[in-house]
């Protein structure tokens, strides 16, 4: 799972104000609706090609392998150590897996009529880039739901992973397309405490201050981690995007072993992913994969940003 972060007391509160900034950031004057998810005729098997791409509506141009790099950021108890945290700066390479789910997922309903839908199993792997130390793993799906009358929502899209560490979350949001490059905005990697109060001991904060940042990372990128996105995008000539926006609230949550609860507990998640085409200067176009994922960890009365960025190409 990309991590857990607080990006700034705005994305640390309700789901539907995430997403509703997230969808306004994206301007969606511009915006291209994705073709709808088609849903083949019961009985008749699905063809696969053109028919699989309709079916899984913002998700279609995920499946594959992505490869690339990125950067993660969080801080972590440290009682062992002797220190109430330790802050943890990676440069990352990662290996982003997406296979489709061979035919439709059916959810019988009692409400209303029975609801199809198709989705995509993933694996994520994360190593250091410089010591090919592991630092993440994580299987998961993404769903693509029609829309529905009982409850009466929107289509949408949703993840479910698992995270060795004792963690599982279900996040929901929406996918669209825009014209044009991404609107990657600043997260803010500031811990707060629990109650939104800023921190005010002198020196506790010192290491988000002092800390040396990998080879290759940007200056800046502690406080804003999404620098390292927008630096490696400089230049490109991208001429369509897709926006999927996801976060556990309202409508989700996280699940982790009592020892997490106790110790470091995942409350929240926001993620914003942009799959991006991009127009090579010598002719024809690649497709380019960005995220920006923030976890919140709560330890010490502090919720604590956990924030991982990458960006891949699809091989």
């Amino acid at each position: 799972m990309p991590r857990v972060t607080d990006s700034g007391a705005a994305n640390m509160t309700t789901g539907p104000g995430y997403l509703e900034t997230e969808v306004e950031r994206q301007d969606l004057g511009r915006v291209t609706e994705p073709a709808p998810v088609e849903i083949p005729v019961e009985g008749v098997p699905r063809g696969g090609g053109v028919e699989l791409e309709a079916e899984l509506g913002a998700l279609a141009k995920l499946p594959g392998t992505w490869v690339g790099n990125g950067f993660n950021l969080i801080a972590r108890p440290d009682k062992q150590g002797g220190l109430p945290f330790f802050l943890e700066l990676d440069a990352t390479k990662e290996t982003l897996e997406f296979t489709p789910i061979s035919g439709p997922i059916p959810n019988r309903g009692s409400e209303q009529d029975d609801i199809s839908f198709l989705g995509l199993t993933y694996l994520q792997r994360v190593s250091d880039a410089f010591t090919n130390g592991s630092l993440h793993i994580e299987p998961g799906i993404w769903l693509s739901v029609p829309a529905t009358t009982a409850p009466q929502a929107e289509a949408s899209v949703v993840r479910l992973a698992t995270v060795p560490h004792g963690n599982s979350l279900l996040a929901q949001g929406g996918g669209f397309t825009v014209q044009g490059g991404p609107q990657i905005h600043p997260v803010s990697s500031r811990p707060t405490k629990v109650d939104g109060a800023r921190i005010t001991e002198l020196g506790y904060l010192d290491p988000f201050h002092n800390a040396t940042l990998p080879q290759g990372i940007p200056r800046g990128a502690v406080a804003n981690p999404n620098l390292v996105l927008t630096e490696a995008i400089k230049g490109q000539n991208i001429t369509e995007t897709v926006v999927l926006t996801i976060s556990t609230q309202p409508s989700g949550g996280i699940e982790n072993i009592p020892f997490l609860v106790e110790n470091a507990n995942a409350i929240s998640m926001n993620a914003t992913f942009w799959i991006e085409t991009v127009r090579l200067p010598t002719g024809g176009n690649l497709l380019q994969l960005q995220y920006t994922q923030t976890v919140v960890l709560q330890f010490e009365e502090i919720n604590w940003p956990h924030i991982s960025v990458g960006t891949l190409l699809k091989f």
